[in-house]
């Protein structure tokens, strides 16, 4: 002491060093701290290994798979990146082939989900866009075969995506494509039995150039001959399950007339829904695979209460769809190989769907569906919700009342609001399901809070992404990048400007974050089942990374990394 303070005497080092810490322990006397938490680290434990070929690389197709099955102690496992495609680049999908079958014989797996548009062409965008040969969709189909005798013990879940009514980007005009689509409309009601303007009909026949309308008529019998060979395949055993899915339908349109000549060949070929079955939808079909092959390897037929947050939501008919409401949440319902409950009380959960339109004075239901939302909660009924928007707008949504009614968001069983009703009640269903299977196998304490810990996790990635960055900052970031220059957000130039796009994502959703850490609504106390009784756990700390995958706004990455605590 006295070499480093030669000129100061005991007295004054006394009085230096020990009085300040005299006045510190005064203050904690004065205010007393909370008793100290354990904080909860979810460690990976695994019971089971699925493999997944996703549909592309967006996040929703393969990240969230990922994250989901650590819901349910399941290992999902991908293809490296350098063989997955990027935005319009294909994936290679010979390596994708040989990594599946390598991954097979260096360690089996509990399943295999997979999607076909990804093995033959490459990706859902490369499926939109490029024929493929009969000899390719041949190599494809004698691969499935080979797959399944090398490995019969593993079930295939195989699924196809139905091209949507939009044209594909290279037939290009904005005349001619508006007329395919108002062509393929009339097309779609006059298969429907509706009656049409038959001169309307043949005029727009004939104002599109035939090359153009062949090249668009094409795509759908290409794809229903492969459909209908796929279809063979699970009637033949070498397909555990097929899933068929719409993507970006309407109710109207061509895409249509494929469907109900696709439903009408599995009715032909004897097949059930627990063997192929037609959805609306196509990101969300992976996870809701995962899910089902979940409930069918545990026996549990989940009973689910449909709940809405007005009486016409049922029968809305929102963007992007090609029925209403209710039947693709009854549809998502069975592919998952649940039921339908008539009342909360006897159903495993409840899944609240709120389908606000500002344009149709739904605004006022929000209120309400607040109430719904605390009333399950008090009645302990595990309950879950899709937050949809008919404009996309965050007006429209039930979160902002939510968190300002400090309604406690981690007790809910699952939450989505991303994109189309498809996928955002595909989503919140299989996040359900997948948390419920979890709890009912866990075998420890320990176990169950790290259940507990990836539950948080993806429910708090899809309250940031669905709600946060979809409702809100997107559109700040679209209009700051026109402001730069580019008048088209889907074709950003991130070879050059990575970092500051990035930066720009990331500093407006970390005040966001800041924000909604301090909330009541994020730091409620939530409970969790253990074998030892009820604990409750609460967020004390919420922490994100976040990017663009591809060169464009429309998704982003994110995972979030909510720092846990037990409470004493």
């Amino acid at each position: 002491m006295h070499a480093l303070f030669p000129k100061l005497d005991q007295r004054l080092l006394f009085l230096l060093l020990v009085l300040p810490l005299l006045a510190l322990g005064a203050w904690f006397l004065r205010h007393p701290q909370e008793p100290s938490a354990t904080l909860v680290y979810p460690q990976q434990m695994m019971k089971h290994r699925v493999i997944l070929i996703p549909l592309d690389g967006r996040p929703p197709c393969r990240q969230f798979v990922i994250d989901a099955g650590r819901i349910s102690g399941i290992e999902v496992l991908t293809p490296p990146h350098e063989y997955q495609d990027y935005y319009s680049q294909p994936g290679d999908t010979r390596a994708m082939a040989a990594w599946l079958q390598q991954s097979l014989e260096e360690q089996p797996a509990d399943a295999i989900i997979l999607s076909v548009d990804q093995l033959l062409y490459g990706g859902l965008l490369a499926a939109r866009e490029h024929p493929a040969t009969e000899a390719q969709v041949e190599t494809l189909l004698q691969f499935l075969e080979s797959l399944h005798q090398a490995h019969p013990e593993i079930p295939i879940y195989a699924f196809s995506i139905l091209p949507r009514l939009t044209p594909q980007d290279t037939i290009d005009g904005y005349e001619e494509r508006r007329d395919i689509m108002a062509y393929s409309r009339l097309a779609g009601r006059k298969a429907a039995g509706l009656a049409i303007d038959e001169g309307k009909l043949q005029a727009l026949h004939d104002k599109i150039p035939p090359s153009s309308l062949e090249r668009y008529l094409s795509h759908f019998r290409e794809n229903a001959v492969l459909n209908e060979k796929l279809i063979d395949l699970t009637r033949q055993g070498i397909l555990t399950r097929l899933v068929l899915g719409q993507d970006d339908g309407e109710e109207y349109g061509i895409p249509n007339i494929e469907k109900y000549a696709l439903q009408e060949y599995i009715t032909n070929s004897g097949l059930s829904e627990r063997e192929v079955f037609l959805t609306h939808g196509a990101d969300e079909i992976a996870l809701t695979l995962l899910a089902a092959w979940q409930n069918a390897q545990a026996g549990i037929k989940p009973r689910i209460f449909l709940q809405y947050n007005t009486p016409a939501a049922s029968k809305q008919v929102m963007p992007y769809m090609a029925v209403s409401t209710g039947v693709c949440a009854e549809e998502k319902v069975r592919l998952l190989g649940g039921t339908l409950s008539r009342t909360p009380e006897d159903a495993d959960f409840t899944l609240l769907i709120s389908t606000n339109d500002a344009e149709r004075d739904t605004m006022g239901s929000r209120r309400q569906t607040v109430q719904m939302l605390a009333d399950a909660q008090a009645a302990h009924q595990p309950i879950g919700l899709v937050d949809l928007s008919k404009h996309f707008t965050a007006a429209e949504t039930v979160l902002p009342q939510l968190i300002a009614s400090d309604f406690p968001l981690n007790q809910l069983l699952a939450y989505a609001g991303w994109n189309t009703t498809s996928n955002a009640i595909g989503t919140a269903l299989a996040e359900a399901c997948l948390y419920q299977a979890a709890q009912k196998e866990v075998g420890s304490t320990e176990e169950a809070l790290s259940r507990a810990g990836s539950q948080i996790t993806f429910l708090q990635n899809r309250i940031l992404e669905d709600y946060f960055y979809l409702k809100e900052d997107i559109d700040l970031i679209n209009g700051s990048l026109k402001k730069a220059g580019y008048l088209n957000t889907a074709d950003l130039d991130l070879e050059h400007n990575y970092r500051w796009a990035n930066l720009m994502l990331q500093s407006l959703m970390m005040r966001q974050i800041q924000a909604y850490s301090h909330t009541p609504a994020l730091q409620a106390p939530f409970p969790v089942a253990t074998p030892e009784g009820i604990r409750f756990l609460r967020v004390k700390e919420l922490k994100a990374d976040m990017s663009f995958p591809w060169p464009r706004t429309f998704e982003i990455y994110l995972e979030t990394t909510p720092l846990l605590e037990i409470l004493p």
